[in-house]
């Protein structure tokens, strides 16, 4: 029976950082990446929490509602700072650049006890450099993610945004995490911060062998991505599809790769199955589509 139960049991999935409002030419939509990682493992069959904060003002407020209208469970703290947003500009190939409030409620979070709680038995996190940028935020973040069991995924998401990173911040979360994933631009500033040459599968293993990770996935946007494993590699086309936005599409990649692989997917259906729901959410308004 105790078997049953731990079989029936849905994964655990955990954001831990930025929440805030994209302020896109066409409205404003909820996001922020670990929390769009966290609405799309949700929509995947995951249990999913979000783990930050937000003002005590309107943005908080209606935010707040838009987590309960989409079922994400939360540990939020209420701070005396505004709720984070972010300007966001499309240009004519669908690419986003954005504009970052700074001092806002999530550059503030504390480590609770609730929120240490939940790491101790979540099945996946994802975190990033961005929610990092202040010290204390950057901590707390740090300190909860000291608690995820061995077992867990614990994605490095690492969304270079800014001047909001430097190699010590992105060295102490390669140390905590055990996946990495980049994009194609990130790549290329991380080869020239830590001195890397070679290629992008010799740049992969690097970061594999000296940081223990158990992964390292790599998005080129409508080129292709890969997935590299110490023993696979697995490298598909992206498909081609008109394109509204693709803000939040790195996100559902992730966490469709990590739902299928805690689902025992093999590799490569989990990578495929990735590729259709980033391409999904490319083909859709925002970062939260609603799934048929």
């Amino acid at each position: 029976m105790e078997q049953m139960k731990q079989e029936n049991r849905r994964p655990v999935v955990v954001g831990i950082g930025e929440l805030l409002w994209d302020l896109l030419p066409s409205g404003k939509t909820a996001g922020g990446a670990p929390i769009n990682f966290v609405y799309h493992a949700s929509r995947l069959g995951g249990e999913g929490y979000a783990i930050t904060a937000i003002g005590d003002d309107d943005n908080g407020r209606e935010i707040l509602g838009e987590l309960d209208k989409n079922n994400i469970r939360y540990l939020i703290e209420k701070l005396p700072y505004p709720t984070g947003t972010v300007r966001v500009a499309i240009n004519g190939e669908g690419i986003p650049q954005y504009t970052i409030t700074e001092r806002v409620a999530w550059d503030h979070m504390s480590p609770t006890a609730d929120a240490v709680d939940l790491a101790e038995r979540a099945d996946a996190i994802c975190f990033g450099a961005l929610a990092q940028r202040s010290q204390q935020s950057r901590e707390t973040i740090q300190a909860i993610l000291s608690f995820a069991p061995d077992s867990a995924y614990r994605l490095f998401d690492i969304n270079l945004r800014q001047h909001y990173y430097n190699k010590v911040l992105i060295e102490e979360s390669l140390y905590l995490a055990n996946v990495l994933k980049m994009n194609d631009d990130e790549m290329a500033q991380l080869k020239e911060l830590f001195g890397l040459t070679g290629s992008d599968e010799e740049v992969a293993n690097w970061f594999m062998e000296n940081y223990n990770l158990k992964m390292v996935v790599l998005t080129a946007g409508a080129e292709y991505s890969t997935v590299y494993t110490p023993d696979k590699v697995s490298t598909l086309p992206t498909p081609k599809v008109e394109v509204v936005d693709t803000v939040g599409a790195g996100d559902a990649f992730s966490a469709a790769l990590i739902m299928s692989l805690l689902k025992g997917m093999p590799l490569e259906e989990a990578h495929r199955y990735a590729v259709k729901i980033a391409s999904f959410v490319c083909s859709r308004k925002g970062a939260w589509p609603i799934y048929a």
